[in-house]
């Protein structure tokens, strides 16, 4: 990866010139692309409307406007409050992936980050490499149960992301993905980090069961059950036995 910083009248642009040769803003917005289209699926999968697909008509990315959840994003939908460059949350994820794609982790390819600041605010967009034939893990439980191999594979996944101290701060069931030979990437590493172990780990394996209990809900034809929760936890911590 050869990052090369840009300046622009607002802010500053990061982008992959292995990935990239130039970049302008219009990166960032859906006419700066040949095709653009929102990312959907099932059971509220595509987030807050922030992610879109888009094209040069030779690679695929996807380009995500960061928006604030919950009650603040009802206030101050798109607007984070500036504490340095490195801080911002686009250049952050921008630079954990890199780090993350090094130690062989499956997560998507940064392309480019950009921040816009406004004195004491600024916004942030991100573009990754798109990463073909991926679903939630959500749709994919959705459409066909998983086998034991499945689940356990869940969990050894998530036990090397844990084995390098990887924190995912919204480990979710949209958040892991599954691809076409059912191996997980995960995706959205907003406020992640990398730490020492701790208890984190352990909130992260129950944010996903309470997200895989909530898709459930939602949807009574998801295949999961405790059973397919015990094998995910089975496969996490024989991969902890054996390192």
């Amino acid at each position: 990866m050869t990052d090369i910083v840009q300046k622009t009248k607002d802010g500053v642009i990061v982008y992959d010139t292995a990935i990239l040769n130039q970049i302008s803003e219009s990166a960032f917005t859906a006419a700066g692309w040949d095709t653009a289209m929102e990312i959907g699926g099932a059971l509220r999968s595509g987030g807050r409307g922030n992610t879109l697909m888009v094209s040069d008509g030779s690679n695929e990315f996807v380009l995500r406007h960061y928006l604030r959840g919950g009650l603040p994003g009802r206030v101050v939908r798109d607007i984070y409050f500036w504490t340095g460059e490195n801080e911002t949350r686009s250049f952050a994820e921008f630079t954990l992936l890199a780090r993350l794609q090094k130690l062989g982790l499956p997560v998507p390819i940064p392309v480019a980050a950009r921040y816009l600041r406004r004195g004491p605010i600024y916004r942030a967009d991100l573009l990754t490499l798109r990463i073909p034939d991926i679903q939630s893990l959500a749709d994919r439980i959705l459409v066909r149960p998983g086998d034991s191999a499945f689940w356990r594979g869940v969990g050894t996944t998530l036990h090397r992301f844990h084995a390098h101290g990887v924190d995912h701060a919204d480990l979710n069931a949209y958040n892991v993905q599954i691809d076409a030979n059912d191996a997980v990437v995960l995706l959205d590493f907003d406020r992640g980090q990398i730490r020492d172990t701790g208890i984190w780990r352990q909130r992260n394996l129950a944010r996903l069961h309470r997200s895989l209990q909530k898709v459930k809900r939602l949807d009574k034809r998801i295949h999961f059950s405790k059973a397919e929760w015990n094998e995910l936890l089975e496969g996490y911590f024989s991969e902890s036995r054996s390192a």
